[in-house]
């Protein structure tokens, strides 16, 4: 068996693409190369190749340049650019020719007086006079610089595309045929002039560029927005000592600084200082977060109030704003089904438009119009026909649907997935993670000082809620069970002293022991399950009863503490839900989506948490392992349902890849991430219904762009052809068309 190949990505610029037929053309010529797979955005410029590891970057520019564009290497964190000085500078000086020219034309008062001066100041320098109209040969001298010089880029385009015509074809050869008509009509006197025409319409088209290139920066300002995140330097801690050096020289465990107001330079862990950090830019969450030693903070968001020092755990292009950039990039070259129909037309668009146009000279001529009239009209239905408005509907709305989203914490991998979020009826939760917030936290707590009466009067100096507390912080801050951890969390944020512990030993099932120095008595202190325990007390008080049962019966892991054999507190722990949990699920249910819940817990935390976040006993599956998570989205698809599943886990990757749409949390594994379609970078889950919401949004966009790039063509081409348009007017229609197109798409915003 054949090796398989080892592709990777390669991502180029592409300068001189002027409509979907260049897109066309540019596509065609790198799938031509064997082992290669390409995509050309419209949008960005850009053209995402996956090439065999063994192919270089040079050779695939060397291809693009052969059909006729310009390519060079787009880098990690580089910017598209969309907009430069030379498009304004070409729309300032076809405008001040054009301008005059098409105003002599059209003001026929203007017209005899300008003829009139010129043949009195050739008179008055006994010059001859020109043959036929003087004034028409000053339009036409203006003309000649729009036509010639300005449009130059257009003809050029159009000879290197001779045999894949495109858009520019078109232009060029309208433009060209106006002007040369007019100076063979002025000269020999045998028809109108439309020079002015010629002009016009370059400066129309150039116009129309223009703004359709401001547009589409606008609409990719989001993702310009990710990429200026990253930081440019980094004051890395050496010896004790802040040394700034360039980002790049930063390597994976060094310590650096954070100051108030700045950016983390890179994902790491926090090792000194405490502080709020603003993650919105990343996650969309407008609450900053508290970190302290310990917490996971994220490169390029913004450190709040207090100096950080923070171990580096990713850099370059590891790191999650890299990740997130990448998706949105490759999001943004691929292509959804959709946009096959606008490719298959736009590959055939132009040679139709030009034999329509051939047809419709012929037809007027052969008709009995004169020669002026049927070259005007032919001209016309090359103006106005705009393959660009097809070519742009989709990757517009997906550059702004991604970048936005983006902004918001909805990182879209797959485009597909816009086409499948209308038709989702029934969606999946994990629960840990998903539901959850992923950690264990106290839920209930109850410290029972009347249970420690039968300790004598000795411990009553010390039997209170915060010396009791005090001592669960002492003994579970020295073990690492989660649960023990979550119980010294509890503790530690009651405000309590440490103490501390000799003969500390713990029995895995059961729990943990020490003796705790309390200064004026030193008790046993044991931590543990109820029946553990139990069997080195006395009998539990009845305070102590009910809140073990209270715990148990929410299906919370309950401990309980105590000192020289009598218990004083139980610790109910458990998976908190998160916030928003419930409403999502509510907000997706009047959306008409049904919700399960398929989690690997038991039976009763299953029940419990569906209860809470109001999923229906008879949709909650329980001990579910990774290959029951993929068979019951086979099912519930097999049964005719478009199945989104949310997940965080490896456990959930299988089914994550199964489902019709899959969503991952931001916090969970990279396996998980690696599998969905939309990754939320929020912890929370309004981003679910948000993600949908965009969706919805960015296909209704797309269709719309769709539907008013073919009428345009339909309605457009028969009215030019039919004589009831001017070519000035259709070269207006034409560049108004791919400007409808891209500032629809901005509503997305």
């Amino acid at each position: 068996m054949a090796a398989k190949l080892l592709l990777e990505p390669i991502t180029l610029s592409i300068e001189g693409m002027t409509c979907s037929s260049c897109v066309n053309s540019v596509e065609k010529a790198l799938n031509s190369i064997e082992g290669v797979s390409a995509t050309i955005n419209f949008a960005t410029e850009t053209a995402h190749i996956l090439a065999p590891a063994d192919f270089s970057a040079k050779e695939l520019m060397k291809v693009v340049e052969k059909a006729g564009y310009k390519a060079s290497v787009l880098q990690d964190g580089q910017a598209v650019t969309l907009h430069n000085k030379k498009s304004a500078r070409a729309l300032f000086f076809a405008f001040i020719f054009a301008a005059p020219a098409v105003a002599i034309s059209m003001v026929m008062s203007w017209h005899h007086a300008i003829d009139s001066w010129i043949l009195q100041e050739l008179d008055a320098f006994s010059l001859p006079h020109p043959l036929y109209s003087a004034t028409a040969w000053l339009v036409i001298g203006l003309s000649a610089p729009v036509v010639l010089l300005v449009a130059w880029p257009i003809h050029r385009a159009a000879l290197r595309n001779l045999f894949h015509p495109t858009m520019d074809n078109l232009i060029s050869l309208g433009s060209l045929s106006a002007f040369a008509w007019s100076i063979y009509a002025n000269s020999t006197g045998e028809g109108d002039v439309y020079t002015e025409v010629a002009a016009g319409v370059i400066f129309f088209v150039i116009l129309g560029r223009f703004l359709e290139t401001r547009a589409k920066a606008r609409a990719g300002a989001a993702l310009s927005s990710l990429l200026a995140l990253g930081s440019k330097e980094v004051t890395i801690v050496r010896g004790g000592f802040p040394l700034i050096v360039p980002i790049e020289q930063l390597q994976i465990g060094d310590e650096f600084e954070v100051r108030p107001g700045d950016r983390i330079a890179t994902d790491g862990i926090v090792v000194n200082g405490e502080s709020a950090v603003d993650n919105s830019m990343l996650t969309g969450e407008t609450k900053p977060i508290d970190v302290r030693p310990g917490s996971r903070v994220i490169g390029a968001t913004v450190n709040h109030n207090g100096r950080l020092i923070v171990r580096a755990t990713r850099i370059g292009s590891d790191t999650e704003l890299a990740r997130i950039t990448a998706m949105v990039i490759s999001a943004q070259g691929s292509k959804v089904p959709i946009q096959r129909l606008a490719d298959k037309i736009s590959a055939v668009f132009v040679p139709i438009v030009t034999l329509i146009s051939i047809g419709t000279f012929a037809g007027w001529y052969l008709t009995g119009f004169s020669l002026t009239q049927s070259i005007s009209v032919a001209i016309t239905v090359l103006v106005i026909a705009c393959p660009c408005a097809l070519g742009l509907a989709t990757p517009v709305a997906l550059l702004v649907a991604s970048g936005r989203g983006a902004q918001r914490g909805i990182v879209i991998r797959e485009p597909r997935v816009l086409e499948v979020a209308r038709k989702i009826d029934t969606v999946v939760f994990d629960k840990t993670g998903t539901l959850t917030q992923g950690s264990m936290v106290v839920q209930l707590a109850t410290v029972s000082t009347a249970a420690g009466k039968v300790l004598g009067p000795k411990f009553a100096p010390v039997l209170n809620n915060s010396t009791i507390l005090a001592s669960a912080h002492a003994i579970e801050v020295l073990d690492s069970h989660p649960i023990a951890l979550a119980i010294s969390r509890y503790a530690l944020a009651s405000g309590i002293t440490t103490h501390t512990v000799s003969d500390f030993s713990v029995t895995p099932g059961a729990g943990a022991a020490g003796r705790v120095d309390l200064a004026i008595q030193s008790p046993v202190v044991l931590i543990g399950s109820p029946s553990a325990v139990a069997h080195s007390c006395s009998a539990f008080h009845p305070e102590i009863k009910l809140a073990i049962a209270a715990g148990q019966a929410q299906g919370l892991t309950v401990s309980v503490l105590a000192w020289d054999g009598v218990a004083l507190a139980v610790f109910a722990v458990g998976d908190e839900l998160k916030p928003d949990a419930a409403d999502t699920v509510e907000a997706l249910r009047v959306l008409g989506i049904t919700p399960w819940l398929v989690t690997g817990d038991s039976e009763q935390v299953a029940a419990t948490v569906g209860t809470s976040v109001g999923i229906y006993n008879k949709y909650v599956v329980s001990e579910a392992k990774p290959e029951t998570k993929l068979a019951m989205i086979e099912k519930l698809k097999s049964e005719g349902r478009c199945v989104l599943m949310i997940g965080d886990g490896i456990n959930d990757a299988a089914a994550l890849a199964s489902a019709d749409l899959s969503m991952a949390m931001g916090t969970g594994t990279d396996t998980a991430i690696s599998s969905a379609d939309i990754t939320l970078m929020n912890a929370g889950l309004g981003s679910v219904v948000d993600a949908l919401k965009l969706s919805k949004k960015t296909l209704r966009i797309i269709r719309l762009n769709m539907g008013w790039a073919l009428i345009y063509n339909v309605i457009g081409l028969p009215i030019a052809a039919l004589g009831y348009l001017q070519p000035m007017y259709a070269a207006a229609a034409m560049a108004l068309s791919s400007l409808f197109v891209v500032t629809n798409s901005l509503r997305i915003k």
